[in-house]
């Protein structure tokens, strides 16, 4: 099979090995559309497994039951799967109190072959928990695809109650600011205000519902969103980007008594100036999210598939696993939102 091996910081190789083969009371998933997430490029373009490498990444998989252990009942032969990576135990303390994003037993995906290849296992341990949907048929899959990355966005909103009226900034226009938009217009927010350098990027957001842009680079973001909200400030603001200087900022966007998201993962060791001053005499809550328990892993699924989330409008290329590097170099530029690679297809 074709697979994308890393072999260290920007050295990604698509290359020919074997066929994994097929685990005991698991299955093998043939995979057919994968999502190239954030993470998966900060992973591929630094020293992320600190040397131990060659090494298959990818989490945002979707594709067709190929081989099955005779032992797993449950699954058959070209049944349509989407693969939540983040398999929960369900047994631990933080599982059963409902906060399976905790998981003191997580599988740790980023150590097993990822789906960055023709084909990926899928274990006993994973068929026993909760992390393997069917995709009804009709659906395309690049589309279900998106339900991974739309988990931690749907569960964020749903946990700090993003609702009718609200005024929600986003900082940072990637697809994960792109998602939180849209989102945010279904669960009814009002005013949506996305922050971000890129103008391109500002631009496109606007078909997901955004009602201003503020390129940061070019005004005082921090005034522009006063102005907008008359001096009030936002019910909700996310740091959706991965800069300690936009979180400082950050809680200079919210009104008295309002949330502040830090919703994307810094560099390791970074640390964020607060004033924590201002906090306090305002009365502001700080939430630093990330994950998804299992019910909302489930309905972000449901929501990706739907015909009101239009997955397709975030999807802006589709390419082949030969072209993962090209994939890479579209998101880092801005020019693409979402990027799915297709393997199995060149």
């Amino acid at each position: 099979m074709k697979a994308a091996i890393m072999y260290g910081a920007n050295d990604i190789r698509v290359e020919e090995i074997d066929k994994p083969a097929c685990p005991e009371g698991g299955f093998i998933l043939k995979v057919l559309a994968i999502g190239l997430c954030g993470s998966d490029i900060r992973n591929l373009t630094t020293d992320s497994r600190k040397g131990a490498y060659p090494h298959i990444y990818g989490h945002e998989i979707v594709g067709v039951i190929d081989e099955v252990s005779p032992t797993t009942t449950e699954y058959k032969l070209g049944q349509r799967i989407y693969i939540y990576p983040a398999d929960h135990c369900m047994k631990c303390e933080e599982c059963r109190s409902g906060h399976s994003e905790n998981c003191e037993n997580l599988g740790d995906y980023t150590s097993r072959q990822g789906g960055f290849a023709d084909y990926v296992p899928v274990t006993k341990e994973q068929v026993d928990r909760d992390s393997i949907f069917v995709v009804p048929d009709g659906v395309g899959l690049e589309r279900a695809s998106l339900g991974e990355p739309l988990s931690s966005v749907y569960a964020c909103q749903d946990n700090v109650d993003i609702g009718f009226g609200d005024t929600v900034v986003i900082i940072g226009a990637g697809p994960i600011g792109c998602f939180h938009a849209k989102l945010a217009k279904l669960r009814g927010a009002k005013t949506v205000i996305m922050i971000e350098i890129n103008d391109k990027r500002l631009e496109m957001t606007k078909q997901f519902g955004v009602d201003y842009t503020i390129n940061s680079t070019k005004v005082d973001q921090i005034a522009e969103v006063m102005k907008i909200t008359n001096g009030k400030g936002a019910d909700k603001v996310i740091s959706a980007n991965p800069s300690t200087a936009a979180q400082a900022q950050s809680i200079f966007m919210a009104r008295k008594g309002g949330i502040i998201v830090f919703f994307g993962g810094v560099a390791k060791g970074a640390m964020t100036e607060l004033d924590t001053n201002y906090i306090h005499y305002n009365n502001l809550w700080i939430y630093g999210h990330f994950g998804a328990n299992s019910m909302q892993v489930q309905k972000a699924f449901e929501l990706a598939i739907s015909d009101e989330f239009e997955a397709d409008k975030f999807i802006t290329h589709t390419l082949p696993l030969s072209e993962i590097n090209k994939g890479i170099q579209l998101t880092k530029t801005g020019e693409a939102i979402k990027v799915v690679l297709l393997p199995n297809e060149e």
